[in-house]
């Protein structure tokens, strides 16, 4: 039963869409299980470039993508992506759990009124209605795309529903007005459209397992914007780290034995939250420019830092990360010296855990050990040998320091750009030692 489960070890944007489709060249299923379009995945296929929100990135490579339960979806942007693919001649085998929840008109509608509400303590949404989607999950009042198949349950839910969401909204000053025939009707065409891709994947793929067929699970955004172990609430509405996975497909979670963490070379995030090694200096911007940081989903100029051990051995230890995959390695190139932050400074004391008090972490200074830097990486690299001699230094300190071997390296966004490393742990004694700030 081999299943790997792709997960980000940040604030997301760490370049899971390349590292899905680089493995899932050797898999027969690729599920997504957790977030909405809310999340992006660019993949680049020598000149092709492709931007997903909710479509499993494993399409790109005519797998069969499967949207799990745990996943909540925007019919109309979903179709939009499918049509979308099938005109640059890729025609997505897709398929979409009947337990999936949808994102109704309402939820976006409610989730920009509670922005605007927050004000200056805004949370820093997409305000795609991902989280008021996830909400009335929990509270019950959901619609699934199994409803799409059911006009009266789907008619008898909307006419329960929506009065309740009018006056939510009146009581935030909005004055839309809900139509409850018109979203009703454009429903029940996105139930037309998307009936042949329904299905209960659980059992599809609980099946694929025991048929010992190989399976890719991919999450969107990164562990800390896990809802319970995210910067809270600067988070997202779900559950990010591997734990969701299982949950969000419906499979045993003792399947899940390869758990690869994908980590940028640095560290980003996007929108409202602490983020204890930003940078806003020249090199912040060096790291901003180089790496094009700018949110594949809201185009939001991403905040950029130095690369943080405490983020990560938080991250690797609540989804008990096997291996590495180290990203955006390149975007290093050309610094004079690089940081890593080994610990924090709250108060009087060094930590190396991550505060569950925003407060608190707003309160902390990073720990940082200097290495060198390197002018260039080599065209020709294929192997992790051919890295720079300093590159190697950085990375098997990270390595080490997690005791979790870097089993990918990515320097660059097209395919061909990435190597594979050995599955152990790598000597770090090769003559340049970093020092302590």
């Amino acid at each position: 039963m081999p299943i790997t489960l792709i997960i980000g070890t940040q604030w997301g944007d760490e370049g899971k869409g390349k590292v899905v489709d680089y493995y899932s060249k050797n898999a027969d299923y690729v599920t997504r299980f957790q977030g909405g379009n809310n999340a992006g995945h660019t993949i680049q296929v020598e000149d092709e470039i492709y931007k997903l929100h909710i479509t499993p990135s494993g399409v790109i490579q005519g797998k069969t993508g499967v949207i799990g339960n745990g996943v909540v979806i925007d019919p109309e942007i979903l179709i939009k992506e499918i049509n979308e693919l099938t005109q640059r001649d890729i025609k997505p085998n897709l398929l979409i759990s009947d337990r999936a929840h949808l994102i109704m008109p309402y939820h976006k509608l409610l989730d920009g009124a509670e922005e605007t509400k927050l004000g200056a303590k805004k949370i820093g949404t997409t305000k795609r209605g991902i989280g008021p989607c996830y909400s009335d999950k929990i509270s019950r009042n959901g619609i699934r795309t199994i409803d799409l198949l059911h006009p009266t349950i789907l008619k008898e839910k909307l006419n329960r529903i929506i009065p309740i969401k009018q006056k939510m909204l009146a009581l935030y000053g909005k004055k839309d007005q809900l139509d409850v025939t018109k979203i009703y009707a454009d429903y029940l065409k996105y139930g037309k459209t998307l009936s042949t891709y329904i299905a209960p994947t659980h059992l599809i793929l609980n099946k694929a397992i025991k048929e010992n067929k190989t399976l890719l699970f991919e999450g969107a955004q990164g562990t800390m914007l896990d809802v319970d172990f995210g910067t809270y609430p600067y988070t997202t509405s779900s559950h990010t780290i591997a734990g969701g996975a299982a949950i969000g497909t419906g499979i045993n979670p003792s399947y899940l034995t390869k758990i690869v963490g994908i980590v940028k070379a640095y560290t980003t995030r996007v929108g409202e939250g602490p983020l204890p090694t930003e940078l806003f200096d020249k090199t912040g911007e060096h790291l901003q420019e180089k790496g094009h940081e700018f949110g594949t989903t809201t185009s939001r100029p991403r905040r950029c830092g130095w690369f943080d051990l405490v983020v990560l051995r938080h991250s690797t230890m609540l989804s008990g990360v096997t291996h590495l995959a180290i990203t955006k390695l390149d975007v290093l190139t050309g610094l004079k010296k690089i940081k890593i932050c080994t610990h924090y400074k709250l108060k009087n004391e060094t930590i190396d855990y991550f505060p569950a008090n925003t407060e608190d972490l707003e309160g902390c200074t990073p720990i940082y050990k200097i290495f060198e830097g390197w002018n260039d990486l080599p065209s020709t690299i294929k192997k992790y040998s051919d890295l720079p001699n300093n590159a190697r230094v950085y990375l098997d300190f990270i390595q080490n320091e997690l005791s979790i071997p870097i089993k990918l390296v990515s320097f660059g966004p097209k395919r061909s750009e990435t190597i594979e490393c050995s599955n152990k742990l790598m000597n770090i004694n090769r003559g340049l030692n970093p020092s302590n700030i």
